[in-house]
């Protein structure tokens, strides 16, 4: 099954746990949803160097923490810190033999913005 995950900005955490609720409850594998509540979380969160340590992940396989931190050419202490970050956050999960591995295929993120009402 190819997995899938939508991330998504939605200060109504509760309707987008609904929602996901709703999706999961589905015949199909309708895919998986990431939600912040904020664009300051969403970025706090998913940094820079983070998304590009998942992006360098993607399609890998498992892979442990040293060789994640070769890919991206970082240092394998604050990438260690950025995996758990990650791990924490669902983007990546531990694998079987206790590397790190992203089993998404497709990251999808979902955010709008709309001008303030006066």
């Amino acid at each position: 099954m190819t997995r899938r995950l939508t991330i998504t900005l939605n200060p109504d955490w509760r309707g987008a746990l609904r929602e996901a609720g709703r999706k999961a409850a589905g015949r199909r594998y309708a895919g998986e949803t990431l939600n912040f509540e904020s664009p300051g979380s969403f970025f706090g969160q998913l940094t820079e160097k983070r998304w590009a340590l998942a992006r360098a992940l993607q399609g890998a396989g498992e892979v442990s923490v040293r060789e994640a931190a070769r890919r991206v050419g970082r240092d394998v202490k604050r990438v260690h810190e950025d995996l758990q970050v990650l791990l924490t956050l669902g983007l990546l999960e531990h694998g079987e033999a206790g590397g790190v591995l992203c089993p998404f295929e497709s990251v999808r993120i979902d955010m709008e913005m709309h001008a303030a009402v006066a």
